[in-house]
């Protein structure tokens, strides 16, 4: 595992560079932009806010996820992708918080090179730290796969997807914003690093592949969960520096 050759030069297992941006948007009550080298996602959440009618839950919020691709009209694509992540986030946000609520997130896609889902997903996680809103845990997202000659691979682009046996999106817990990254104290209501909150396969592939995709994804995840917390810690020391005492 490891040896295919990529045309990108990086190794089988080997992930994009990652950058996370937050509060980029002044009306959102919280904004994030989510890149996998050409894979970014821009993320934003309005809400809680309070809604009225058919749509208002007086024992928990509401949540709307609104998909908006580079170009062209959403489609059944789209929608899928919007189901996924609403279910994927029901895990951290804690709806009860906030009955009679409703929150929209409007996930844009900027550019597309592969690892789409997985990407939007990690930019509505940062998107939602953003809000300061209380949050169960994390997640993160990798995408794995297999491609033609039974290679594993991780972080497909496009072009290795569409020439892919199979791939799979999946998303893991993190633990909770108050644990340290040296820490290794758990809680036992704390989300557990070897669970799985979302697996979308694209493709069909062995039980023996997909166990594997599961142990290279669920290794990868700690790595992005770690940029997500170092990203965090370092926009919230700018924020001390320039708040006035």
């Amino acid at each position: 595992m490891g040896s295919a050759a990529r045309r990108d030069g990086r190794t089988a297992i080997q992930l994009r560079p990652l950058a996370c941006t937050r509060g980029l948007l002044n009306r959102a009550h919280g904004s994030a932009r989510w890149s996998q080298e050409n894979t970014c996602v821009l993320a934003a959440v309005y809400g809680p806010k309070s809604i009225s009618g058919r749509r208002e839950n007086p024992e928990r919020a509401t949540i709307e996820v609104i998909w908006k691709p580079k170009s062209g009209m959403t489609g059944n694509k789209e929608k899928e992708a919007e189901l996924v992540l609403r279910r994927s986030l029901d895990y951290i946000i804690i709806a009860t918080l906030h009955p009679n609520t409703g929150m929209s997130i409007i996930v844009q896609v900027i550019s597309d090179d592969g690892a789409l889902l997985a990407c939007a997903i990690n930019a509505t996680t940062a998107a939602l730290v953003d809000t300061g809103i209380p949050l169960s845990g994390l997640i993160a997202a990798v995408s794995c796969g297999i491609n033609k000659e039974g290679d594993l691979l991780l972080d497909l682009t496009k072009s290795e997807e569409q020439e892919a046996q199979a791939h799979v999106c999946l998303v893991f817990p993190n633990r909770p914003l108050s644990m340290k990254v040296e820490t290794s104290i758990k809680s036992d209501d704390e989300p557990v690093e070897h669970g799985l909150v979302t697996s979308v396969t694209c493709g069909a592939m062995s039980v023996d592949d997909y166990l594997s995709c599961l142990d290279l994804g669920r290794a990868a995840s700690l790595k992005i969960s770690e940029f997500s917390r170092t990203s965090l810690e370092q926009s919230q020391r700018a924020v001390e520096l320039v708040t006035p005492t």
